[in-house]
């Protein structure tokens, strides 16, 4: 299926007319595609810009995933993407990408656009579990923030899936991490201010 407002090249353009196309100010980078300069970005668009690695069988995960919903400024440099859950993926080999060959539940997948993307619950698990990794700790935390800011995602809802698996890791600071958003707004701002002012 093809989406009106996101040109991939090589579809309806080759990359020397989106290109020039940009240059011209016409068009505009978005992911893995372009879009008019004047339409508005967009949780459809994209996911929509990511449809030419995903193919029905793959799933956008983890920051791509997190980008899509909003929760990212820009996208990854190389988007995450798992196998859905009832389909077999030989390796992917592709520079766009990084395939985890991890099967999503039907139920953790949400469809947008006609691209396969983790809901935003499993979205904020993934990412909030990266909380434990030194270098991804600010980006994972800005992340769940603004998934549960947003309301996509219930905290309460994402603390239940946590506890009902066993050895999951990053599952103890993820918890942490979403158990703070249960607890007074006020408080929450002030720990911010506190921890900004060291």
């Amino acid at each position: 299926m093809r989406w009106p407002l996101i040109y991939l090249p090589g579809e309806r353009l080759s990359i020397a007319e989106l290109s020039a196309a940009r240059l011209d100010g016409d068009v505009v980078e978005i992911g893995e595609g372009y879009m008019p300069a004047d339409a508005i970005e967009s949780t459809a668009t994209r996911a929509a810009s990511l449809r030419s690695i995903c193919g029905p069988r793959l799933v956008v995960g983890s920051w791509s995933a997190a980008w899509v919903y909003g929760a990212l400024p820009e996208p990854p440099s190389r988007h995450s993407v798992l196998r859905g859950a009832a389909h077999r993926v030989g390796n992917l080999i592709d520079r766009r990408a990084i395939f985890h060959d991890v099967g999503v539940d039907d139920q953790d997948v949400s469809d947008v656009e006609g691209v396969l993307v983790t809901s935003p619950l499993r979205t904020l698990i993934d990412v909030a579990r990266r909380i434990r990794e030194p270098e991804h700790r600010e980006r994972a935390t800005s992340v769940v923030d603004t998934l549960i800011d947003a309301g996509l995602v219930d905290p309460r809802d994402a603390i239940s899936r946590i506890d009902s698996v066993t050895r999951l890791p990053g599952s103890k600071q993820a918890r942490r991490e979403l158990a703070r958003h249960l607890e007074e707004p006020s408080s929450r701002s002030l720990a911010a201010r506190s921890s900004q002012s060291f």
